[in-house]
């Protein structure tokens, strides 16, 4: 709490009051408030017209039973999760997540977050986000289309293109995306390609959009290095986790001339030195789904698995955390100061601890936040919708062209507010600040909403 302004005090209070249990809600507001300080004091307008508060509490939560059958012909039940959290700058924006970890406590996290880094990209876009407990890890196509259509048959009454566009997250890709759009489709009989993003080319998807996370990422991180006349040529770089959005920054980064070295799941990371072999990475990771051991063995040579200790281990310049939220803590960081890195680009939602943003700060490595960094992704689905909008269809370079300019955007965006809030350099500042001022004006101008 002493990290706090005294007037932001009571709201933070009364989050947790309202919010028992959920901590990584309590984390995610607590680190926007932390910034959040200088603008009370400029601006305390924003405390005295409660727009803080209002921005705290979701607009609406949807919870809901979702049963479906296996193959065996058993009935299973999952429980499903919508986050309608605000809606002042346009429909709500944010993906859907399919993992055992999901509870309320994690969908109001991760909306929260999105209310911010949407507004970062300066598409008119709301934040919400959803998702489901059901894992579908070992489940077959037929289990998890039946799941799908049973969940959007409850959530699809909630849903359009000027309401809430969902997306992908966690568990959730292409495959998952056609079984939903299939079900709102057959349910509505609308064709509403507007009503979810990270749809199949063939049927109203956007080029880019699976690339686009991990490509975004780097994108600011090299802004970062541009501001200091440097590049990613020759440098090493370590991202962590293996689905589209490390796949993805290990593309670009390479591309850029860096070498990544190192990238995980679950089950332990692997190390190679010569730089990552990105389309054998793909076969195992996108065709034959195995576990980044197989990576390994097919890599051969001195490429080593390891399956206990830490992936941040590993010695880099430039570390991507790409896998889930908390990942990275204070002694990861420590671990990574110490040898030598100097930028750590959130690729995920939140992967680091406040302990490991706070060592970074101390040891003079600069943090990228998810909220920034992190917003390819949702930019990218906001230009799907004005693709479908428009029943248009962009090419892959155009629509790169117009991604890079979003994260150069949010770069601008973020280091000109920390110097105008008097802190130079400090990127989670600046992401905070100038995501919360246009939600906030927004509001204000909305009325009591």
């Amino acid at each position: 709490m002493s990290e706090l302004n005294p007037k932001l005090h009571d709201i933070y209070d009364e989050v947790l009051r309202r919010n028992p249990g959920e901590a990584e809600f309590h984390q995610a507001v607590f680190e926007v408030l932390s910034s959040l300080g200088p603008v009370v004091t400029k601006h305390p307008e924003y405390v005295n017209s409660a727009v803080i508060r209002r921005m705290c509490e979701p607009e609406r939560q949807i919870i809901f039973r979702v049963p479906w059958l296996d193959d065996n012909g058993d009935v299973q039940i999952n429980r499903g999760f919508r986050v309608e959290f605000n809606s002042a700058l346009g429909p709500y924006k944010g993906g859907l997540r399919f993992h055992p970890s999901v509870y309320l406590g994690i969908v109001k996290f991760l909306g929260f977050e999105q209310i911010f880094k949407n507004s970062l990209t300066g598409l008119p876009i709301g934040g919400g986000k959803g998702g489901s407990d059901f894992d579908p890890k070992g489940r077959s196509d037929n289990e998890i289309m039946r799941f799908c259509q049973s969940f959007m048959t409850e959530l699809y009454r909630h849903l359009g293109e000027y309401t809430d566009v969902p997306a992908g997250d966690i568990g959730v890709g292409g495959r998952e995306i056609g079984y939903l759009f299939g079900q709102y489709k057959r349910i509505t009989n609308r064709y509403e390609s507007g009503v979810l993003t990270g749809k199949g080319l063939s049927w109203g998807g956007s080029q880019v959009r699976t690339e686009a996370t991990g490509y975004g990422a780097v994108y600011f991180a090299d802004e970062i290095l541009k501001t200091t006349k440097d590049s990613f040529e020759g440098k090493r770089a370590v991202v962590s986790g293996s689905g589209n959005v490390a796949i993805y920054a290990i593309e670009k980064i390479h591309q850029l001339g860096g070498t990544v070295v190192a990238a995980s799941d679950s089950s332990g990371y692997i190390v190679d030195e010569k730089g990552i072999d990105l389309e054998l990475l793909k076969e195992i990771k996108e065709v034959k789904r195995e576990r980044i051991e197989a990576y390994a063995k097919a890599r051969g040579g001195a490429t080593q698995f390891v399956s206990d200790g830490s992936i941040w281990d590993v010695p880099c310049q430039i570390a991507i955390p790409s896998a889930t939220q908390n990942e990275l803590d204070g002694d990861h960081a420590a671990a990574l100061a110490r040898n030598g890195c100097k930028i750590v680009a959130e690729g995920a939602n939140m992967p680091c601890t406040p302990d490991a943003v706070k060592l970074f700060s101390e040891a003079g490595v600069t943090v990228a936040p998810g909220k920034a960094a992190n917003a390819g992704g949702v930019a990218t689905s906001g230009l799907e919708m004005q693709q479908n909008a428009s029943r248009d269809s962009w090419s892959f370079e155009y629509t790169e062209q117009r991604l890079a300019a979003i994260m150069q955007s949010i770069h601008h965006r973020c280091l000109v507010t920390a110097d105008e809030y008097g802190a130079p350099g400090n990127y989670v500042l600046g992401a905070n600040i100038a995501g919360f001022i246009q939600v906030a004006d927004a509001m204000t101008a909305l009325g009591l909403i």
